[in-house]
């Protein structure tokens, strides 16, 4: 683009807008998978890294004739991406999962009112390159991230996950290395106090086991058999429910509710099985009986441990399906 790009005839300057866009795009193609993995954990929300990544993109293109090559064009993008979701989460707030929000209930609920008040954590779609899917999208990854104020998010991201050094993620948020390596010690502390070490390990593809556990659970949930559900559960299994506040903490509580409410509430299931945050995952459609429309329910994403369901997440946002590729409805 010539210097004086304001001078030029209208024509021109089109031309040069389209050439620069498209160089643009071809240097930002492989990159943006990953970006979008780093705007989701940022901001807990599938919705708010559609966002924040288009914020970051137009950002990017904008200045992309000034890059000057200082750093890797993955070293710029990933700055850029960062700032632009220090300014979103200003905004817009942390999101949260009901288990960090109070107490276990202690008896079914069974006619719950939503919290529509709330920003929920949402669940992320499985990329279809296998090196994303090792990606750290683990959803309670991700739900304690939230925690963390927006610095030591940025700063454990950048470090612990991305492989930045301190001086260059210093340089990404526009502050000192001192600054960062506060941060990650914060931030790293936090973790610790729930996982055995301070990151995370890269995810590989969910494993045959846990689909397995996947499929057994959606069968005995739509077929209301409560032995079999029980025996899919690990002790200190929990289940929670968002926008819903109400969650299940032990396999018998667990257990309660799902006899009182999806078992006994809900006449017909069908179900679709997929994987998402690197887990195993099944969507849940619901209908008067066996023979009429199903409608979309939850998106349900199971941790595992030692061969059994440790922790149910079911997040009853059917304008989740969409963002899935999955119907809202099954006829």
């Amino acid at each position: 683009m010539p210097q004086n790009f304001l001078d030029t005839p209208a024509g021109e300057r089109e031309s040069a807008n389209e050439d620069s866009r498209e160089r643009f795009e071809r240097a930002v193609a492989e990159l943006r998978p990953g970006l979008h993995a780093h705007c989701y954990r940022m901001l807990g929300s599938v919705h708010d890294a559609d966002d924040a990544l288009q914020d970051a993109l137009l950002r990017g293109w904008a200045a992309f004739d000034r890059f000057e090559g200082r750093s890797s064009l993955r070293t710029w993008l990933y700055t850029v991406a960062t700032r632009t979701c220090l300014d979103t989460a200003k905004a817009r707030g942390k999101r949260a999962l009901p288990i960090d929000l109070g107490p276990a209930a202690t008896e079914p609920t069974v006619h719950a009112i939503p919290d529509t008040e709330i920003e929920w954590l949402t669940p992320y779609p499985d990329p279809a390159d296998s090196v994303e899917r090792a990606e750290h999208v683990r959803l309670a990854f991700v739900a304690t991230l939230q925690l963390l104020s927006g610095n030591e998010r940025a700063a454990l991201l950048l470090v612990d996950v991305l492989g930045f050094s301190a001086s260059d993620a210093a340089s990404a948020m526009g502050t000192n290395s001192t600054a960062i390596h506060s941060a990650l010690a914060r931030g790293r502390r936090t973790l610790a106090k729930r996982y055995s070490s301070p990151v995370v390990p890269a995810l590989p593809r969910p494993s045959q086991s846990s689909i397995s556990l996947a499929h057994r659970f959606s069968e005995a949930l739509t077929n209301s058999d409560l032995r079999a559900f029980i025996d899919l559960l690990a002790p200190n299994a929990t289940w929670q429910m968002p926008p819903l506040t109400e969650w299940y903490a032990g396999s018998d509580a667990v257990a309660a509710f799902a006899h009182a409410v999806p078992m006994t509430l809900c006449p017909s299931w069908r179900t679709r099985e997929l994987t998402a945050n690197g887990q195993a995952a099944v969507a849940f459609y619901v209908g008067e009986d066996q023979a009429g429309p199903h409608e979309a329910w939850s998106l349900t994403l199971l941790d595992t441990q030692d061969g059994l369901i440790a922790s149910i997440t079911s997040f009853l946002d059917p304008g989740l399906f969409a963002r899935f590729e999955l119907p809202t409805s099954l006829n």
